[in-house]
């Protein structure tokens, strides 16, 4: 069977070369977020957390747990109205973990 293939799904290298068209912005696509990262310390069943809240939309915020501030970690994310309740609601998670693993671990030592 002879065939021929498109040009567009050859794999060999043509001598064409890719052209890049900027396209002028568009208003409608792009929204404008306020870049404001709020910390928060806050002391967790003798832990220290800081946690980050940074705006996603003008009334939702996201809360973040951080090891060195402006770095995450890979826990889930909480959100908010606020900055105050996004911390909050992370703050709470984080409360009923500690009691919950602090119930289930063995009296009087570490698993």
């Amino acid at each position: 069977m002879c065939m021929r293939f498109r040009g567009a799904l050859r794999l060999i290298v043509c001598r064409q070369r890719v052209q890049f068209a900027a396209q002028p912005p568009n208003d409608n696509r792009h929204r404008i977020v306020t870049a404001d990262v709020h910390r928060f310390e806050q002391s967790i069943a003798g832990r220290a957390y800081l946690i980050e809240v940074a705006a996603v939309s003008k009334d939702r915020w996201r809360a973040t747990i951080v090891r060195l501030p402006g770095l995450p970690t890979a826990m889930m994310p909480f959100y908010g109205r606020t900055p105050i309740e996004a911390a909050e609601l992370l703050g709470a998670w984080l409360t009923r973990a500690h009691d919950r693993a602090a119930a289930a671990s063995p009296p009087g030592g570490t698993v």
